[in-house]
Formats: structure tokens, sequence, C-alpha cells
């Protein structure tokens, strides 16, 4: 097996630099020094930009490695998420983001406080906070990990060096440019997945080849209806299941919120999530595709069964250096299509961090501040938080049990702030000592 050339560490660094430079660009030409457009694109965002920046920051490296290697393994059952992408757009569309948007909040977790009282906005703050610095660590350490055993791509050289680009570009350009970024890096997450399944169609005879193989494989398995909740991945469980998973992240949870909040209309704001929903099918189709070009490969030759890899979040790396190594630079794409999910997740959390910890804990303790100190407010914690996350990367190395803490972080924090968020807004009688019977009932 080969490892990186010179031309593939030419792309991944080419896809780095450009991500640098979209930083410097919105330095040099936004005027407004202000934390609203720093931290929010002055909330003039159009929906275009905006909806694959919403793609983009949903689909980290776990959905480039870990989506086709679920397929590879188990089917392509995971094509059906996109009925629960399209359920949770529209809870989120019709539900929350009129509420928000309306409100004229920042963070999300102000609401809470709008709604019920100020505990229950420093609780959902603090546990936005850690649990988000948590799972930036992973998804910036684990995709590392995985592309380092297999193609030797240096480890420590590749997370400190996406950790310092990412936040050089957060910090300088601000908000417009972690969204702009977000739509070059889900076209570097396309492409990425493109040349894997081109390649792999022209290796073994065309797309109808690998349908062929999936089907004799038993992985072209789609409908299970089985209602019971111990089984993997059924029609309901993932209907159900995703649901509530996925609106706990585009409903409630910062990142996502942040991105429509910030368009300039609420017209926009709507538009920027159904059209979002388009980007998701693409990625997840593509995703699938990719995992049924490996299955096509590898159907008699498990690299995983064979201790030829580790984990099966290394079977993708392991399939784009065998079938493309003999292509300069096309082994380096799809590395930094991995990169580009984690560059475009960890810019959505320090950008999201940012904006919580001013509007929550800064901004109560400071008396009638200026717009150039909250200016200065947010590029700090801006760069506080870069500096933070690559920390967490480092941490995560040394605690191999930290993904499953923070699955069931998303899950233990998710879940009930779902309940909370859907409580306040569609039960006008609710109040902050859960006494519905002496409730009044609260315009939102």
């Amino acid at each position: 097996m080969a490892n990186f050339s010179v031309w593939d560490y030419l792309v991944f660094g080419a896809v780095l630099l450009l991500s640098a430079l979209f930083g410097l660009y919105y330095a040099m030409t936004e005027r407004k020094k202000t934390d609203t457009h720093f931290l929010l694109g002055g909330r003039q965002m159009t929906a275009y930009p905006v909806s694959l920046s919403l793609a983009a920051s949903f689909m980290s490296a776990i959905t480039v490695l870990g989506t086709p290697a679920e397929v590879y393994r188990f089917g392509a059952r995971f094509m059906l998420f996109n009925f629960s992408y399209a359920s949770t757009v529209f809870i989120t569309g019709e539900i929350y983001m009129p509420v928000f948007y309306r409100l004229g909040i920042r963070s999300t977790y102000e609401y809470l406080e709008l709604r019920f009282n100020k505990a229950a906005r420093s609780m959902g703050s603090f546990l936005f906070i850690v649990q988000t610095m948590l799972y930036t660590g992973i998804v910036i350490y684990a995709p590392a990990l995985a592309l380092n055993q297999v193609t030797g791509f240096e480890l420590w050289s590749a997370i400190v060096g996406t950790g310092i680009v990412c936040t050089f570009y957060c910090t300088v350009g601000g908000f417009k440019a972690v969204v702009w970024t977000d739509v070059f890096q889900a076209i570097i997450m396309l492409a990425g997945f493109g040349s894997i399944i081109i390649q792999t169609s022209r290796i073994q005879g065309g797309l109808s080849v690998i349908l062929q193989h999936a089907k004799e494989g038993g992985r072209l398995n789609f409908w299970d209806f089985n209602l019971s909740p111990l089984q993997r991945h059924t029609f309901w469980t993932i209907l159900i299941g995703g649901t509530f998973t996925w609106t706990g992240i585009y409903g409630i949870n910062q990142s996502q919120v942040q991105r429509y909040i910030s368009c300039k209309s609420k017209f926009h704001a709507k538009l920027s999530l159904y059209l979002n929903l388009l980007g998701l099918f693409f990625i997840n189709i593509a995703a699938v595709f990719s995992g049924l070009s490996l299955y096509s490969v590898y159907r008699h030759c498990d690299p995983w069964k064979s201790n030829k890899v580790r984990s099966p979040d290394q079977l993708m790396p392991y399939l784009a250096i065998d079938i493309l190594q003999n292509y300069p630079g096309l082994s380096g794409l799809f590395v930094a299509a991995a990169y580009s999910g984690t560059l475009s997740t960890v810019s959505s959390s320090i950008t999201a961090l940012a904006c919580v910890t001013l509007e929550d804990v800064i901004k109560p303790h400071l008396d009638s501040p200026s717009e150039r100190t909250l200016f200065l407010f947010s590029k700090g914690t801006c760069l506080f938080y870069g500096i933070i996350c690559i920390g967490m990367a480092a941490l995560a190395s040394l605690m191999g049990s930290m993904l499953q803490v923070a699955i069931k972080l998303f899950g233990l924090i998710g879940g009930p702030f779902v309940g909370l968020f859907f409580l306040g807004i569609l039960n006008p009688y609710a109040n902050p000592k859960c006494d519905l019977l002496k409730g009044k009932a609260i315009e939102n």
C-alpha cells in the first residue's frame, strides 16, 4: 500500500490555503467592525450560501469516513435517513425558526430566559459549551488518527495545521468567512466522494455492476418495518430516532440556529433550511454510493477482517489509496474531503461557542459596552475557543472512550432540551415551576 505522495500533500495544502484566504478576504473587505457583523454577518446573509453552510457543518468527517463504512458492513439502509432529514427540516422551519427569528435572538438559550428564567438559560449555555468543546476535540482527532494509520499522513501536523487554519479564518474573517468557506468545503467533500465512485465504476465496469454486487451481497436492504427498537436501523428507528436526534441539532443547537437567523429575512431563513435539505440528500447519497463502491471492491477480501486496517473508519482512506494511487493528487483530494468535513464542523462550533459566550456569559457582566469592545470580545473568544479545540483534540488522544462519552452526552443533553423547547413553544401554559394548572398562557 502506497503512502501519500508530494502531489497529495500539495492538494491537501491547497485546500487549507484557500480556506485561510477566505478569512483574509473578509478581513480586508468587511468595513463594519461590530459583533453583529462578526458573529452573524450583519444579519444580511442570503439563503444560498447559508444553505450549503448548514449542510457542510452538519456533515463532519465522521460522515465522510463513517457512513460509507456503515453501508459497507450493514447495507444501504442509511439512505433512509433522508426521510428523517426531511422531517427535521420541516419541524425546524415551521416550529423553531419562526419563533427564533421573530424574537431576534442571537443565542438559542436566550429564548429560555425569555420563556422561563435566567437559570434555564445559564444551564443551557453551560451544557452547550461543555458538550461542543468535547465533541469538537473528537471531530478533529478521530479522522486524523484514521487517516494517519492508513495513509501515513503525519498525525499531529494535520491536527495542529487544520486547527490553526480553522481558528485563523474564524478569528480574522468572522461569520461570512466561515459560511463561504463551508460552501467551498461542501464542494470538496462531494468531489472526494465523486473521485471514489467514478474510479470504482471504471475499475468494476460501471455503476450497474456495483449495484449488482450490492444486491448479491444483500446490501440493498432498504425496507425493514420491524417495530423492535432493538434492531439496527429499521425504517422506524431511522425515521423517529433520526428525526429527534437531528432536531436537537437543527432546531436548537447554536451551530445551526446561528446560520439561519443570520439571514436578511424570514423568507431567506426558511429557504436556506429547505435548500439545505437538497445538500443533505446529495451528500448522503454520495456517501451511500461510496459505501457500495467499497463493498464492490472488497466483497471477497475484507481489509478489516484481514487486519489490514484497525477499524471500519479506516476502510475509506484504505480504498482511496488503493484505487487512486496512480493518479497524483486524487488521494490527497479524498483526504482533503475528510478534513473539509472537519473544518466546516469545527468552524461552526468555534463561532457558535463565541456567540453563546459573548451573549450569555460576557454581556451580562458589561455595563453599556461599546461596539468596539463587543467586536474585540467576539474576536478574542473565537481565538480562545480555537486554541481550546486543539487542546481538546490532544485530550481525545489520551482518552479512548471519549467518543462514547460524547455520543451519550449528545443524547443526555439534546433529548431533554428538544423537549424543553417544544414545551415552551407549543404549550403556552408551561411555566418555570412546571405548574401547568396555574400557568398563564404566554404568547411566543
